[in-house]
């Protein structure tokens, strides 16, 4: 039996799967946490991922390895390989201000064409200019600026500061991969390339980039495991999850995580100058039309934190409440907002009374308010032109059955709920499966049946919950 391994380096954790690279059948598996906060040292990944491995059973006997990370991060390296300050994950969004400059400064609508997206604070291009902004000492010494599965890779093919247990710096070796590259605001979906003059207007000068490696093209092995362990190009996680799901061009795929992301394989690139998608690659050779909401699956966490309980009363709570919640609608911008564009943002409850100021109503005002933000995302990529024709809901949140019950309601759509897993960690062992076999397409391992959940639409709650929206919206950019 040929094993191959992929690893999910998330916002939260690392997780490892080895499975089998004929049918793709789960052999063993293992995690580890990573600190949390909206920074890291990269260490600390590199630490994860050991502990992940060993938590796994040990590498020993995979043959191919891929690494699937959080999207947008910055690592900055200096000229030895050595990490200039800690990394800024995705959801930082001290660039905000910054973002709001570039956009200004070069127009939106030249964003979306050059780019296929509109920078905002998650983007790495934005965290350079804050860089350059207020940290110029280190600014000066970064030589090279890679994304976490970037810097991942790089450390698996055993390169890094010889400090840190690497053989050198060889910061050249850097490679990533086209959907990570797409999220970086300097990369091309459509043209395939670096867009150097963004680099330069966002951050006075370009950096060394890592080499961008085409659908399963090794960027070599990993000889930090064994000189024989072929490594596959990575991914960003959305796109992983999309190889892992087996998802195809009319699959929608909604996510429900540290963020909440809404995402369709595509056979056309997209360019939104409102902002609201963001045009990304996918790791197949398509594109992966994408809308990402900062709250999501921790919006639950809230829920269960403010009424005391746990995750699984909060479900049996909110599926006790009436649809609609007898008037009360959360806003649930509880750590700012990335779509729509509102870093600055907080979350709001709006139609309490008497009748409603219950447990119950509460969970199910929480339950909602979430999926109204994942439903603006569909409607986005609708109007893009973008075909849906299934939609898939997946991650941690998906787990509650209060979401799976009241998600077509809101969505306005049937879901498919497929098992829970980590699909993002299996998209990266397709990828190092299709790696390994030199096939023209990624394997296809066969997907357990999802469960089906229908519900009428539920047009009023949501037209509810955008007047609410508006509101927040226009008082917020008339204080600006």
């Amino acid at each position: 039996m040929t094993l191959v391994a992929g690893v999910d380096s998330s916002t939260q954790s690392c997780k490892i799967v080895i499975r089998d690279a004929e049918d793709g059948a789960l052999v063993r598996q293992g995690s580890a946490p990573h600190p949390p906060g909206t920074e890291v040292d990269p260490e600390a990944w590199w630490a994860a991922f050991g502990r992940a491995a060993e938590a796994a059973g040990g590498l020993d006997d995979v043959a191919a390895l891929s690494v699937a990370g959080q999207q947008h991060g910055m690592v900055a390296l200096d000229a030895e390989g050595g990490v200039v300050r800690p990394a800024l994950l995705w959801n930082d969004t001290r660039s905000a201000e910054a973002a709001d400059d570039l956009v200004r400064e070069h127009g939106p609508k030249a964003w979306a064409e050059a780019v296929g997206s509109v920078p905002v604070a998650s983007f790495t291009v934005t965290k350079l200019r804050w860089l350059a902004r207020h940290e110029p000492e280190h600014a000066a010494r970064l030589a090279a600026v890679c994304l976490p599965h970037d810097w991942l890779t790089w450390r698996l093919r055993g390169f890094g500061p010889a400090a840190s247990g690497g053989s050198g710096a060889d910061l050249a070796a850097l490679t990533t991969d086209r959907s990570d590259a797409s999220g970086t605001g300097y990369w091309s979906p459509r043209g395939g390339e670096y867009r150097s003059d963004l680099l330069e207007l966002a951050f006075g000068r370009t950096p060394l980039l890592p080499r961008v490696l085409g659908p399963a093209q090794s960027p070599g092995s990993a000889a930090a495991l064994r000189g024989d362990v072929l490594l596959g190009p990575g991914a960003g996680d959305n796109a992983a999850a999309a190889l892992g799901l087996g998802a195809r061009p009319g699959d929608v795929v909604v996510s429900i995580g540290t963020s909440g992301t809404v995402f369709a394989v595509s056979a056309a690139p997209t360019a939104d100058p409102e902002g609201a998608i963001a045009g990304f690659a996918d790791a197949a050779g398509a594109f992966l039309p994408l809308v990402c909401t900062l709250n999501a699956a921790r919006v639950l966490d809230a829920a269960a934190s403010t009424l005391n309980v746990d995750l699984a009363e909060v479900s049996r709570l909110a599926l006790s409440a009436p649809p609609g919640a007898d008037g009360l609608t959360l806003i649930p911008y509880l750590e700012g907002e990335r779509t729509p564009n509102l870093p600055d943002a907080t979350g709001s409850l709006h139609g309490l009374r008497l009748a409603n100021a219950s447990s119950a109503h509460l969970a199910r005002a929480y339950v909602e308010g979430m999926l109204c933000g994942l439903a603006d995302g569909l409607d986005a990529l609708t109007a893009a032109g973008v075909p849906i024709e299934r939609v898939l809901l997946v991650g941690g949140g998906a787990r509650s059955e209060a979401v799976r019950r009241i998600a077509p309601a809101i969505l306005g759509r049937p879901v498919c709920v497929p098992p829970p897993g980590e699909y993002v960690a299996d998209g990266a062992a397709v990828q190092a499966g299709w790696t390994l076999g030199g096939r023209a397409e990624p394997p296809r391992w066969n997907v357990a049946t999802a469960e089906v959940h229908e519900a009428a639409p539920a047009v009023w709650i949501r037209e509810r919950y955008h007047e609410h929206r508006e509101s927040i919206s226009s008082a917020i950019v008339g204080m600006k």
